[in-house]
């Protein structure tokens, strides 16, 4: 199935004393490009949890949010710092004994010095936090897939829409065609029988005059390769997966065909059609932009 390049997952997971939650955003991406947000203590999982992503994602813009909660009771410690105490003491009792004052220093001023208590967190244990970490990254990652594969069944349909229509102004240009020539060359005929009167019709040369202006009004190569790169869309779509930059390339050859047969027509009906062609295509584009 293709997956749309827009989604949202978020996930809460509990875990003893610990909560964590996951909430993936995404929007279109010429790549995939990956920005996540968490508490500093987890920066280095930073790098796993990207690879960890990349299971699930292979295009797009993806903001990550992760909030990180920790009520166990050893989450901080006080540390005590005996060599910054020690200096503090020192220098208090040789300005005491410099200035002739009381050596008055008690334990509540000391401890209250900068540095002396110090607040630590506690050693986290890594694997038990990445296990909690990864567990929550993948069930965001898998609702978020859900969303992006629910939008994209919605964009193949769409598509698959636009695509017929297309077929079927191939189809009418590839049936007019014929007809273009068979008007001109009654047309021609007409005009030199006005012009001669009742002389002879060069036949040869009338014959001649027709395949010159078939040759050039001829778009049988664009109508081929043009149904050929509709129907490799539609097989694209339905075999599903990564095919956003895929079809974005067949579809800027499918304008080009468009193109051609606008160029090379001056028949109203075909160049009507031919329009219509290059409008479903621009749709078709805009629409395959919104693909993984």
């Amino acid at each position: 199935m293709v997956r749309s390049m827009t989604g949202f997952g978020r996930y809460e997971l509990n875990a003893d004393d610990k909560k964590v939650t996951v909430e993936l955003k995404s929007v279109n991406h010429r790549y995939l490009d990956i920005n996540v947000k968490m508490p500093k203590k987890l920066g280095q999982f930073e790098s796993a949890i990207r690879a960890e992503l990349k299971n699930y994602i292979e295009r797009g813009k993806v903001d990550v949010y992760i909030t990180w909660e920790d009520n166990s009771a050893s989450e901080e410690l006080v540390e005590y710092n005996h060599d910054i105490a020690a200096e503090y003491l020192k220098y208090m009792r040789k300005m005491a004994e410099e200035f002739g004052i009381d050596d008055d220093v008690r334990v509540s001023t000391l401890s209250r010095c900068p540095d002396v208590l110090t607040m630590k967190e506690a050693d986290q244990d890594e694997e038990e936090v990445w296990n909690i970490l990864k567990q929550a990254v993948d069930k965001a990652s898998e609702i978020f897939v859900e969303t992006r594969t629910v939008e994209g069944e919605n964009l193949r349909k769409d598509l698959g829409d636009k695509l017929d229509s297309m077929l079927k102004n191939v189809d009418f240009i590839t049936e007019r065609s014929p007809e273009i020539i068979a008007e001109f060359k009654k047309s021609l005929e007409e005009k030199v029988k006005d012009l001669l009167g009742d002389a002879s019709v060069n036949e040869s040369r009338l014959l001649m005059e027709v395949t010159l202006y078939a040759d050039k009004i001829c778009v049988d190569e664009e109508l081929v390769r043009l149904r050929s790169h509709i129907e490799a869309t539609k097989t694209t779509l339905d075999k599903g997966g990564a095919v956003g930059r895929k079809l974005d390339f067949i579809a800027q050859e499918m304008n080009r065909e468009a193109n051609t047969i606008l160029s090379k027509t001056n028949d109203l009906a075909v160049s009507d059609r031919a329009i219509e062609l290059k409008t479903d295509i621009e749709k078709v584009r805009e629409q395959i932009q919104n693909l993984e």
